[in-house]
């Protein structure tokens, strides 16, 4: 598991990525502003799983390195890979596969919500058409 924080050019983000058996799922968090690392501590030890629980989709990875590294080639990618901005393109869409999933769920639930909202309306506007006949 790893988790990248960075800004954006508007906030602060936290992008967590875990791999499993060659998949990746990751999830964006925004900070807003710059989080300290207190607070970046205390997500990792209280929120981190929760967090990670609510992700779904995966991205299958490809390219892995499967043999032994030489150490230093493994020290300048761990310098490299914290020296970089962002996050990885497999990250990114799996992020992507979130955010649509998410989207397609608020869209059916407004849908669902401005439906009943009409339903209602037209059971007042019954129930007041009624009360007038009777003479209310």
């Amino acid at each position: 598991m790893k988790l990248t924080v960075f800004y954006d050019g508007q906030y602060w983000v936290g992008v967590v990525e875990e791999s499993t058996e060659g998949k990746l799922r990751a999830g964006r968090l925004i900070f807003g502003a710059e989080p300290k690392d207190q607070e970046i501590i205390q997500f990792i030890y209280t929120k981190l799983l929760h967090f990670m629980d609510g992700l779904s989709e995966e991205v299958e990875l490809r390219n892995q390195f499967t043999r032994k590294m030489n150490p230093k080639r493994l020290a300048r990618m761990a310098a490299r890979e914290v020296n970089a901005n962002g996050v990885s393109t497999f990250a990114q869409a799996a992020i992507q596969l979130e955010y649509e999933k998410r989207k397609k769920e608020k869209q059916t639930l407004t849908r669902e919500r401005r439906e009943e909202m009409k339903v209602y309306k037209r059971d007042i506007k019954v129930q007041k058409a009624k009360e007038k006949h009777r003479g209310r």
